[in-house]
């Protein structure tokens, strides 16, 4: 894009320039440089700095409550009770009261409990590429790195969360990524439609698991499910609209995130061969690498607020009522915060990136997705240290999820 302002003067997220979807980092830069605080044509904000995303994030004034954006974006419809149901957008006394619970189920211990099985699960899919690729030698054909491995390993790990028979996980990816691209700025109304058949279909499942769970119960410690259904300390308990659009909010919110984040920084690692080789030579900076590429390729690239009061924003006063969107892609890509910020460094630190949010509304499972990503990526470069793409990934069309529908690699070890 070079220096065109007016290609940025024009931004609109509703109709995104020719190339957006591939490399938006352009725009991203010119907009923090010249309209770091760009009002769009429906008179909502959009922010590019760092600064100015994460005060977003802390001001009080700021709501995640979406009712009144969404009525007039999806009217009477199961998208709209979902969207407006689920923890990730509502304030209290609702988001406090699920996210509670749900970050019992996945701290620091029922992480380091879940590991084994992540391996096992990991290596099964490794061993079932390596079969796809025709060699068990060990280098062969392509296989799709993820519809065979980064989107089979979060299904995997929700369904085990809320204890999901294994035999009814098939429909769950199709639900996920149905019921989440109606969250795009401008949805065709055949993605209302997939979204809200998925949001129906979803739901009469749950209610028969949630039927059977409530007649025989589990561990709460080790079933999300069960430990939904307790009453809180106050003797609360989520009505069962709360509790099924949450269960569908875990599955969303846990299996877009982990899959891009593989795919994003696998990509990463791929096309920059020099770190994947420095990365190769020092498995103990997984941990770092992991941090670098959700600050690279962020899964989430866009978040939103609702200003409840007029609040000031990047030296601008913005009155109540009016819709934010952080732009989380751009603000990990702010040269004020990250030095050289285009440069993709498996051993970056600092590295105080926003891809899992900030403040009260962090992303609940953010470590789950850690610890996958971190065993995924570590036993898959283990496994073929000379991993290359393949031919003609295929970049998901989405603006606020950033990731592949389709990544080609050849295995080699």
């Amino acid at each position: 894009m070079g220096q065109d302002n007016s290609a940025a003067a024009g931004f609109d997220l509703r109709d995104p320039p020719a190339g957006f979807h591939d490399d938006p980092y352009p725009w991203y830069d010119r907009l923090r440089a010249i309209e770091p605080v760009k009002v769009l044509g429906d008179g909502s904000i959009f922010l590019t700095r760092y600064d100015d995303v994460a005060a977003m994030y802390r001001n009080p004034a700021a709501s995640s409550d979406k009712k009144a954006e969404f009525r007039p974006k999806y009217g009477d419809t199961p998208l709209y009770e979902h969207h407006t149901s689920s923890l990730v957008f509502n304030d209290a006394p609702l988001h406090p009261r699920v996210r509670k619970p749900l970050l019992g189920a996945v701290n620091q211990r029922a992480i380091s409990r879940m590991e084994t099985g992540v391996q096992a699960l990991v290596d099964r899919l490794l061993d079932a590429m390596q079969a796809k690729a025709g060699d068990a030698g060990g280098s062969g054909g392509e296989v799709d790195l993820i519809a065979d491995f980064a989107a089979a390993i979060p299904v995997e790990v929700v369904g085990n969360l809320l204890a999901f028979p294994r035999e009814d996980r098939g429909p769950l990816r199709g639900w996920s990524l149905a019921i989440l691209a109606a969250l795009e700025p401008a949805p065709t109304p055949a993605m209302h439609q997939a979204g809200n058949r998925a949001v129906l279909e979803f739901m009469d499942y749950l209610r028969v698991l949630v039927a059977v769970r409530r007649a025989r119960p589990l561990d709460p410690e080790e079933d999300v499910l069960t430990r939904l259904l307790q009453p809180d300390a106050d003797g609360r308990v989520l009505d069962e609209r709360e509790l099924l659009h949450n269960c569908i909010f875990l599955l969303n919110a846990g299996h877009e995130t982990t899959t891009n984040l593989i795919g994003n920084g696998m990509h990463a690692l791929l096309t920059h061969r020099d770190q994947l080789q420095r990365l190769a030579a020092e498995p103990a900076l997984i941990a770092t690498a992991i941090e670098e590429m959700l600050r690279f390729e962020s899964p989430l690239q866009l978040n939103n607020r609702r200003l409840l009061e007029a609040s000031e924003i990047g030296g601008r006063s913005f009155g109540a009522g009016t819709l934010v969107t952080l732009c989380v892609g751009a603000a990990n890509r702010d040269p004020l915060q990250f030095s050289e910020p285009q440069r993709f460094d498996v051993g970056r630190k600092p590295n105080r990136h926003l891809a899992f949010g900030h403040g009260e509304h962090a992303c609940a499972g953010m470590n789950v997705a850690r610890m996958e990503a971190r065993i995924a990526v570590g036993r898959l470069l283990e496994r073929f240290p000379r991993l290359a793409l393949g031919s003609g990934p295929v970049r998901d069309r989405r603006v606020r999820f950033r990731g592949f529908s389709s990544l080609p690699v050849v295995l080699s070890s």
